[in-house]
């Protein structure tokens, strides 16, 4: 059976670190004179990562290394989101839902959660898009809903392509797709077939 973009990173083993990096195209003109500058920001942002491995023997290892072969180099994508931001600060109960269409930027209007609630505190996670168009945006203002629980969100990055009115809002378990940063990968294999795995990766935007 043919491997179906993007694929989930095996269920063995553990995730010791992982490195966020949030990239910002932005230019910055200065001059050489008198130091003043011109500051001009282009739409580009993107997450990137750096995933550690804990040691393991072979029977999980090969697990990663089938995983990382699979992926034919930057040809492939996976789904992958932050473990220890699984669970929002915040209490983002209710059916959450993208509340107009044509939106990108990064505000957010959204409707559907429980009414007067603190929804998300500054650092959680929402998702938008599900598969191959999941894509990760940090919080960057806590939220509460009003009485009719409708609640403006601001997040980082904003969404690139404008989501659909009454879009499913995840906010548990939240993943982004990502690619490799590059074709190369590489493993160790040290005294006792103890195996060392790290990739870099970005996202598959």
């Amino acid at each position: 059976m043919a491997i179906s973009f993007p694929v989930s990173v095996p269920s063995v083993g553990d995730i010791v670190d992982t490195r966020f990096s949030m990239i910002d195209a932005v230019g910055v003109g200065e001059s050489p004179y008198t130091f003043s500058q011109e500051v001009y920001e282009h739409p580009g942002k993107r997450w990137a990562i750096e995933v550690q491995l804990a040691p393991m023997l072979r029977a999980d290892a090969e697990e990663w290394v089938a995983f990382l072969a699979s992926l034919r180099g930057r040809r492939g994508t996976f789904l992958l989101g932050d473990r220890a931001g699984a669970t929002a600060r915040g209490t983002p109960t209710g059916s959450p839902l993208v509340n107009g269409a044509s939106q990108t930027g990064g505000t957010l209007i959204t409707d559907g959660w429980t009414n007067g609630t603190a929804i998300l505190k500054l650092g959680d996670w929402i998702q938008l898009g599900t598969t191959s168009t999941s894509r990760l945006h940090k919080v960057i203002q806590a939220a509460n809903s009003d009485g009719s629980g409708n609640a403006t969100l601001e997040l980082w990055p904003g969404p690139r392509t404008a989501p659909a009115d009454n879009a499913v809002i995840t906010v548990a378990s939240t993943k982004s797709v990502w690619r490799l940063a590059e074709n190369l990968r590489s493993y160790s294999i040290g005294s006792a077939s103890i195996y060392g795995l790290t990739f870099a990766a970005v996202e598959a935007l």
